[in-house]
């Protein structure tokens, strides 16, 4: 994200300082117009758009995957690095370990440990409990075990009792210790290659051609699984018995009423309790898989966030060049003051909006397409009205313009700003009446014949209509 703010800082500084320097009023004067002065970094930032999608597309999964494969590959190698501090951090298979503190050069120093240890014979619980005011972590190179010194250690077991009176008396045992340490069998960490590949899954690693495929799986499962879903459902409520055509015969015979009539008074109770219980196993199952669904929706908008992102980043350095250019041609400052404030203002607007629509999508509230390119497609108008501002000579908000366009409502003539021939007046802005009166002849005939490219507003063709005609000339000649 940093590159398309750099290319909005940087178009503002350069063009503002063109201008505040008076380099495009020479280049005009010689013929160069704004877009003839673009066109060379107009190719620089095309090209600067590609590398963006290149870098995107390549680079950064395949970063994202190696980084990853370290990160899980470092931690089975070293697990003192996988001890976190004030949280409990899984050690092997049987040990849960969580420090307040970590320090010393290799962090193998230990405050406040807590150690919560499986009981092989029981794995579904935690039974043995350790709480120790000091650790150290004690281990040599290519050794295959690391010793854990606990030092004041108290030490709490659940005792397990086979018999049943055994357990009603709720046996525990308590001991006390100045020092205990634990032997952990490193065999199967030191056993492990850095550079190995592991299955990972993420959107943020895939290429778009992958990421389309990624997709496409993610949804077919999720219509497969929606699907059964709701078969299974049907099921349950036990309709497809009633798809027996005897059954559904039998029934209409006896009893047109309903099925609850044909049963006796005595189990009556016990359907509608039957009934109900099952209503409220339905809605429970429906509960807990729509928040299973609601994740799958969010993993399926990450990945179409994550496509169509790679597209947005090199659109949007393109768009923020031709919001930042013509911006800076107009404000006419240069530098790191006024620019870089306003570069800064327009891009945490693009950002935030941004931000904010690809949240929404990961919810589901907004498309991933919208929100993805909802903050692009509005610097988009932007940029087209800026470069069309600065390639014909106009302010980004001219307050002569917009009063006097007020004053014509109210049928006011400003005769400062008017070029006046006989009883005819044509209201012009202090602009527009300088551009009139400073053109030559020739260059009045072109702007009424719209010779030069420029496109001028009726008032200005029709005061340069009244220069010739003050001067002689015949305009249906013309």
């Amino acid at each position: 994200m940093v590159l398309p703010l750099t290319i909005l800082v940087a178009s503002l500084m350069v063009f503002g300082s063109f201008a505040e320097k008076y380099e495009f009023a020479a280049m005009k004067s010689t013929g160069i117009s704004l877009q003839r002065a673009m066109r060379s970094l107009m190719v620089f930032i095309f090209a600067l758009a590609g590398v963006a999608f290149l870098f995107t597309n390549n680079v950064i999964p395949y970063s994202e995957y190696k980084w990853q494969n370290l990160r899980r590959n470092i931690a089975q190698l070293s697990p003192s690095m996988v001890i976190a501090e004030g949280q409990f951090s899984q050690v092997g298979d049987d040990f849960n370990i969580k420090v307040d503190r970590k320090y010393g050069d290799r962090e193998q120093f230990l405050d406040n440990v807590v150690i919560h240890k499986k009981n092989p014979k029981r794995p579904n619980g935690n039974y043995i409990v350790m709480l120790a005011e000091e650790g150290e972590l004690i281990g040599e190179e290519n050794s295959n075990t690391l010793t854990l010194l606990l030092k004041k250690v108290n030490y709490y077991e659940d005792v397990q009792a086979t018999k049943k009176k055994e357990k009603d008396k709720h046996p525990f045992a308590k001991s006390y210790l100045e020092e205990y340490a634990i032997n952990l069998d490193l065999t199967k960490f030191n056993d492990v290659d850095v550079d190995k590949e592991n299955e990972l899954n993420s959107h943020n690693m895939y290429q778009v051609h992958e990421l389309v495929r990624e997709i496409d799986t993610l949804s077919r499962a999720f219509s497969g699984d929606i699907s059964a879903f709701g078969d299974n459902m049907y099921f349950r409520t036990g309709i497809v018995k009633f798809n027996d055509e005897k059954v559904a015969d039998s029934v209409a015979v006896n009893n047109p009423s309903g099925v609850l009539e044909l049963i006796d008074t005595k189990r009556k109770q016990e359907v509608l309790s039957m009934a109900l219980n099952n209503v409220k196993g339905t809605i429970q199952s429906i509960e807990a898989k729509k928040n299973e669904f609601r994740v799958k929706v969010k993993r399926i908008n990450k990945h179409e966030i994550a496509f169509h992102e790679k597209f947005a980043l090199a659109i949007a350095c393109i768009i923020l060049f031709f919001v930042g250019a013509p911006l800076g041609a107009i404000i006419r400052k240069g530098g790191m003051g006024l620019p870089m404030v306003i570069a800064i203002l327009l891009f945490l607007t693009y950002h935030f909006i941004g931000i904010f629509a690809k949240n929404s999508a990961e919810d589901g509230t907004m498309h991933p397409f919208i929100a993805t390119w909802l903050s692009t497609a509005i610097m988009f108008p932007l940029s087209i009205w800026l470069t069309y501002r600065a390639t014909t000579d106009q302010g980004v908000f001219d307050m002569d313009s917009f009063f006097q366009r007020i004053a014509r409502l109210f049928g006011k003539k400003d005769t400062d700003a008017a070029i006046i021939d006989g009883e005819n007046a044509v209201l012009l802005t202090q602009s527009e009446k300088a551009l009139v009166l400073s053109r030559t002849d020739q260059q009045l005939i072109a702007i009424i014949k719209n010779n030069e490219g420029q496109a001028y507003s009726n008032e200005v063709i029709q005061a340069a209509k009244q220069q010739l005609l003050k001067k002689g000339y015949d305009l249906e000649n013309l």
